[in-house]
């Protein structure tokens, strides 16, 4: 069994598949803002509380009982989140809400959960 088993046998390369693919490439500023987007998934934390605002509407105190640390860091976070637009906040008198930004970050986290679920 070859050890290049996960390459083509043979050096050659199809001009219209690559062309319509490189035609359709994303511009530098969709791959910046994709990359930092993934990297903030990367964080165990943010996932823990992207996984917490995918069921429901939490303030701040409530969120930093559930991933079990300081509203100082839960905030910190939240602000990265909300930098990225994954998350918003609303204020209601002195307590500060947060949920999930919109159906494409729901679809986003559920659609990666389902994944490795299965």
């Amino acid at each position: 069994m070859s050890e290049f088993m996960d390459r083509c046998a043979v050096e050659c390369f199809h001009p219209e598949t690559v062309g319509r693919v490189k035609g359709n490439r994303l511009s530098e500023e969709e791959v910046r803002k994709l990359s930092e987007i993934f990297k903030a998934l990367g964080d165990e934390t943010r996932i823990k509380l992207l996984h917490a605002l995918s069921q429901e509407e939490l303030c701040v105190c409530d969120l930093s009982k559930v991933v079990e640390m300081s509203q100082s860091l839960v905030s910190h976070q939240l602000r990265v989140l909300r930098n990225l637009r994954l998350v918003k906040y609303r204020k209601e008198g002195k307590m500060v809400y947060y949920s999930l930004d919109d159906e494409h970050i729901i679809n986003l986290f559920t659609q990666g959960l389902a994944h490795i679920r299965h």
